[in-house]
């Protein structure tokens, strides 16, 4: 018979028992160091499995903190709960960066409620919003019981589409007669609300509850739990768990970082062959991470917000740090010239240059002038093995000329 080149990967001794319980999609039995925010969330949605409407919720904290793995743990126990009493409890969880608009949301939800012997899904496009919302509202009374929206990266919604859904989806239980629903939005920007309508702010922020970054003790308990689920025994090296849980704790304590670290570090270790992963194969496993977070995020930025970024790196090549506003907005202007691009406002440049700083693209201190005001210090902190120039240009081939032209006052810097 033929060899086939994976005959060789077949064969070979594996130091994984189950590798899926290493991805952060993975619902375990139990999350630790999260008693406080299940109990406080559980508390309101068990209001569902009296037929009751619970509370609208905003759950905040950074990315990594558990916020989408503890809401979809409780709603999984909620509806395991229900169908145990014979009541009709449903989550729907919506990624509101991947589905993001008004029209798409209110379109996936309703066709995740299609019964079965109906064959109308709501079009991916054609019809006006009202009535995909009345479509909505048909469905969810015609199957009644409690709904539990959950609307994950709601942050980058608001952003992109307003507040408009929010007043609708918060609005539903006047519309609705024999079912109800409430709304949980996760995000990792604290000062989202600032973006809502008052009305919207009120109705959603019945109930916050804001998750803490986990500390690197609580990060190694997770994944000493995990890795003896996940990995052979006898197969993490000395000091290999702490390593992992101290780079992630200063990624602001994201579990999702220590969980890719250990899983990307013990592929190394079993593609080279070895019994053990060390702390070498954490180090190697840190730059794939970097570079495999980076690098989508820097290709799909938008065209201003590249050339924002652009002219930041521009001046940091032309020896400049701690760039003021000013600095940067006026490298940005020839850059969009070198691309005939229209510029923007330097008042939306600064909002842009937010945007970059809650990425982690760059960092911008709000520093006091004194007498002068207030300006930014901006600096870039993409890392070393990441290539931005390279990046941009392979996604928009127009903006190798704006690093490749010459910029006026650059040498007075």
């Amino acid at each position: 018979m033929k060899e086939n080149i994976f005959d060789k990967f077949m064969s070979q001794k594996t130091l994984f028992k189950n590798k899926e319980i290493l991805r952060h999609d993975h619902r375990p039995n139990h999350l630790p160091h999260r008693n406080t925010e299940v109990e406080k969330m559980s508390y309101n949605l068990w209001e569902a499995l009296k037929g009751h409407i619970p509370s609208n919720m905003t759950v905040y904290g950074v990315t990594g903190a558990g916020k989408t793995a503890v809401t979809d743990y409780i709603c999984h126990h909620l509806k395991v709960k229900g169908e145990a009493i014979g009541r009709q409890v449903e989550s729907i969880m919506v990624n509101c960066r991947q589905i993001d608009t008004q029209y798409r949301v209110l379109t996936h939800i309703g066709n995740m409620l299609l019964e079965d012997y109906e064959n109308e899904e709501i079009p991916f496009t054609g019809w006006p919003t009202d009535r995909v919302f009345k479509e909505l509202v048909r469905r969810m009374d015609a199957r009644g019981g409690v709904f539990i929206v959950v609307l994950d990266e709601i942050d980058h919604l608001v952003r992109k589409a307003g507040d408009d859904l929010l007043y609708n989806l918060t609005s539903l239980n006047s519309s609705l007669k024999s079912a109800r629903a409430c709304v949980i939005g996760i995000s990792n920007d604290l000062k989202f609300t600032d973006f809502l309508d008052p009305r919207v702010r009120s109705r959603l922020g019945q109930l916050d509850v804001l998750f803490r970054p986990y500390d690197a003790e609580q990060l190694q308990d997770i994944l000493r739990k995990r890795a003896d689920l996940a990995l052979e025994a006898d197969v993490v090296g000395p000091g290999v768990i702490e390593l992992c849980a101290a780079l992630a704790a200063q990624e602001h304590g994201d579990a999702r970082c220590a969980l890719d670290l250990l899983r990307i570090s013990t592929e190394k270790a079993e593609f080279a062959g070895e019994l053990r992963v060390n702390q070498g194969h954490v180090r190697a496993a840190q730059s794939q991470v970097e570079a495999d977070q980076m690098n989508p995020v820097l290709a799909t930025l938008p065209t201003q917000q590249k050339l924002v970024l652009a002219a930041i790196l521009l001046n940091e090549k032309n020896g400049l740090r701690n760039v003021p506003t000013g600095q940067v907005y006026d490298i940005y202007r020839q850059a969009c010239q070198h691309i005939r691009q229209n510029p923007l406002t330097q008042r939306r440049i600064s909002g842009l240059i937010s945007n970059l700083d809650m990425l982690g693209l760059i960092t911008a201190r709000t520093v006091s002038k004194g007498r002068y005001g207030r300006s930014k210090e901006i600096n870039s902190c993409i890392p070393a093995n990441v290539n931005p120039v390279e990046i941009m240009t392979a996604a928009e081939e127009d903006l190798a000329s704006v690093f490749n032209s010459a910029y006026k006052h650059q040498s007075s810097l």
